[in-house]
């Protein structure tokens, strides 16, 4: 027999709501147990609110039980917490069933004490690490319950470390612990940047001090060293075995073009010798960095370029520094103008200048490779539409020694572009193409590129990606790469970008800023509603389908879909006896039998022949639907013409990702990218939690359009178990269409139970004969790699660390 199993995972104390103290955690009681919880002050009853009870999926996985109706979930808020410890030696929640007693918590009044008192202060750090060898950096969070809280930073012997410090609200933070409206303009966020120069001692202490409570964190900064590798955010991008070097830095030099290749690309004679013209507008600009900017120009390989500057400086500083420095550089025209008409403005005033067939955005302070210009040629000798060219990027520090945080981009992705400016930087465009989309718009400043660049890529034949690190965009504190609260204009600016793509394009939407400043939402208004066919293959695991159907139907909030069960060789009388009863649980679910063997795609592809949807949503029998809107998610995407299928964002039951993408030639055939990172986790540069086009997605949740899945003929059946769902997204591929990844639509999927593993010598030859199928059919395809997946990102590694080679 079961014994009761239990656990408090979380105690909060909420100060400023009544003082109340919240358990929350789960049991499972032995079978046939009734139990009650009780909470208790030196064993005498107290009287607190009845426990909010919730459903654990996690727990009833892990015990694998089958709990039937039962929630295991509670959460048990006691009121006045505070005056507890005053009147009692001892609180203590128990679980009893009238004879048998069970303490789940306890604490003496010391220890109560105590608990209420540090809960009045906390702090999370986000990330820790030293960059470059020379710099500390800190990030994270502070707030205490009853007033602000302050941060300082202390050597050892608690003398002040000079530092850099910014402080910064974090709606991420108040969104996900359900913070009152009085945090969302607290500035609870923290980053501090020191030298190691200033460090007195071998460690250094973060003091955070609030109303009533202080609380000292450590940090070793000599382990830091000898770690020799970031923590936190950056881990993801430099983590490598021992064996591996993982430093930017190193890579960046392997990579960088030689002296012998840059003697050799002066002398290549291409075929197209267009014209660049470098256009930059200046206001203010500092001599040193408008210096270091001319001079990486100067040494481009290539030399056929015209750099336009356009001053609005209140000041003749820059025109008596170029007439001293470069009065004989015929290739750099400068304007002063009158007065400073902005950005936008000032931009124009430099194109204005420009002559060259393809006009090239720069910021006044930034450097280019000195093979930049000629990549960019190159590409548009290549490409017989190259309308649009882009490049690679990464950051460089104000003195101009240390590069940091490259920034690998996909190839062109609408989607993405639509959720953040990952162009950026360079940006090339033909000048027909500008002048046909319009120059910079006033009106749009803080995202005058971002406006531009939707614009151009409208108008465009061709958008080209040279994944190559091309351009260095010098960090300010003070800039929105740096600091995202000092520009909040910007970030409205680029909401309105996107939502006038949308009419340009005629596609009925609605875009929302999100808690990550310049980071947006569309939701498209869906047309009609048009039915949707969900395909489920099942064999017995009634628990896990169960499971399934009950979320389905009880969250999701479109109402128009229809469920077809694929039995598939069940052998267990219980889960025949299941079907009968779920017309009258399920009205809107039918079952049909396959009778042969066990084929994936023989079996959904049966199904699709039954299905009477619009599009059809093939999804597994042991996932559960979190986000009720998911279908609706998944639709206003799919509707959309040029796309093909939509996938969703799936979890392990301990909150880790199982899918938000596959990636193609990731370790050897194609995998999942970030499996296993946290559910919190944005991911490279916000992969995770973007909408995006991507090579293809698990049919553990898929939707597709009904008329596309006929088109290519459905699931191939040669791919019996694996590679089946992957490949349908590159038929739908070759075909023009596109696949799309949403964030939006979350699942938890408790991970293919039902198929079990490949553990029998037929089972692994199945595998490897599928494995070799595949690469038969998309081996040209895997040789090119993943155009939404950068080369210079390791395909070994999931986490989108470096590649090594």
């Amino acid at each position: 027999m079961e014994e009761l199993r239990f656990s408090v995972d979380e105690q909060k104390y909420d100060d400023r709501h009544g003082q109340v103290l919240s358990l929350t955690g789960w049991y499972v009681p032995a079978e046939g147990q009734t139990l009650e919880f009780r909470f208790l002050g030196d064993g005498k009853e107290i009287a607190v609110p009845a426990p909010e009870r919730s459903p654990r999926p996690d727990v009833a996985q892990a015990l694998e039980r089958n709990l039937g109706q039962f929630l295991p979930g509670f959460t048990v808020c006691i009121p006045e917490a505070d005056r507890l410890a005053e009147k009692y030696h001892t609180v203590e929640l128990i679980l009893t069933d009238g004879a048998e007693t069970h303490s789940v918590w306890k604490k003496s009044r010391e220890e109560l004490e105590a608990f209420l008192q540090e809960s009045l202060l906390e702090y999370h750090m986000d990330r820790v690490e030293i960059l470059y060898d020379t710099m500390l950096e800190i990030q994270g969070w502070v707030m205490d319950q009853r007033g602000d809280a302050a941060a300082e930073l202390l050597n050892e012997d608690e003398s002040p470390v000079p530092c850099r410090m910014s402080r910064g609200r974090r709606p991420d933070v108040v969104e996900r612990r359900g913070l009152d409206e009085e945090y969302k303009n607290r500035e609870i966020g923290f980053r501090i940047s020191a030298t190691l120069d200033e460090i007195a001692g071998k460690k250094v202490i973060l003091r955070f001090t609030g109303s009533s409570v202080r609380k000292d964190h450590e940090i070793d900064v000599q382990k830091l060293l000898k770690d020799g590798k970031p923590k936190g955010i950056l881990n993801r991008l430099f983590r490598r075995s021992e064996e591996k070097t993982g430093d930017y830095v190193q890579w960046l030099k392997r990579h960088s073009v030689s002296r012998s290749r840059m003697w050799k690309q002066k002398h290549v004679n291409f075929d197209k010798k267009p014209l660049i013209s470098i256009v930059i507008p200046l206001y203010n600009t500092p001599l040193p960095y408008l210096k270091e900017l001319i001079e990486s120009v100067r040494k481009q390989t290539y030399g056929n370029w015209q750099l336009c500057l356009a001053d609005g400086s209140p000041d003749d500083k820059v025109y008596e520094f170029l007439k001293k420095n470069y009065r004989h550089e015929v290739r750099i025209s400068y304007k002063k103008l009158k007065e400073n008409g902005g950005i936008s403005v000032n931009t124009n005033k430099a194109i204005e200048l420009a002559r060259g067939e393809y006009l090239m955005l720069c910021d006044h302070d930034d450097t280019l490779e000195p093979d930049a210009l000629y990549e960019i040629v190159k590409a548009v000798n290549d490409h017989e539409h190259a309308d649009v060219i882009y490049t690679d990027e990464d950051k460089i520090s104000m003195d101009g020694r240390h590069y940091f945080d490259p920034h690998f981009k996909s190839d062109f992705n609408l989607f993405r572009l639509r959720e953040n400016n990952y162009i950026c930087h360079i940006f090339v465009v033909k000048r027909q193409v500008a002048e046909k989309a319009g120059y910079f718009r006033k009106e749009f400043d803080g995202a005058q590129d971002f406006d531009f660049i939707f614009r151009c890529c409208e108008n465009a034949a061709g958008v080209i990606h040279i994944p190559r690190v091309l351009y260095h965009w010098r960090c300010h504190m003070d800039s929105t790469a740096a600091d995202p609260e000092s520009k909040a204009y910007a970030f409205e600016a680029g909401r309105k970008a996107v939502e006038e793509h949308y009419r340009r394009m005629e596609i009925p939407a609605k875009v929302e800023m999100t808690q990550r400043p310049g980071w947006y939402r569309s939701r498209v208004e869906i047309q009609g509603t048009p039915m949707i066919s969900v395909i489920i293959p099942n064999k017995d695991h009634i628990d896990d389908l169960e499971l399934c159907l009950s979320s389905l139907t009880e969250r999701s909030t479109y109402e128009n879909y229809e469920v077809l069960i694929v039995e598939n060789n069940s052998e267990e009388a219980a889960t025949f006896a299941y079907y009968e009863k779920l017309p009258q649980r399920f009205p809107k679910v039918r079952v049909l039998t396959w009778e042969k063997e066990f084929n994936y795609s023989s079996i959904n592809n049966y199904a699709a022949e039954q299905a009477r949807g619009e599009y059809m949503l093939f999804l597994n029998n042991d996932v559960e639907i979190l986000t009720p809107d998911w279908m609706e998610e998944m639709l206003q995407i799919c509707q959309q013409k040029e796309v093909s299928i939509v996938g969703a964002k799936l979890y392990y039951p301990d909150d880790t990702i199982q899918h938000a993408g596959v990636v193609m030639g990731l370790g050897g055939i194609a995998g999942h990218i970030m499996c296993r990172a946290s559910r919190e986790d944005a991911g490279y540069f916000g992969r995770m939690i973007s909408v995006q086009e991507i090579s293809a997605v698990t049919a553990a949740c898929m939707m597709m359009k009904t008329e596309d899945f006929r088109m290519v003929e459905g699931f191939d059946e040669t791919f019996r178990v694996a590679f089946n769902d992957i490949d349908l997204c590159m038929k739908a591929g070759a075909l023009g269409k596109k696949v799309v990844f949403t964030p939006y639509a979350e699942l938890y999927h408790y991970e293919s139970k039902s198929r079990g593993l490949e553990d029998t010598p037929e089972k692994q030859f199945r595998f490897e004969k599928e494995i070799k199928r595949f690469q038969e059919k998309w081996g040209d395809q895997l040789k090119k790699g993943d155009p939404y997946y950068s080369p210079n990102l390791s395909v070994t590694e999931g986490d989108c660390s470096l590649r090594e080679n």
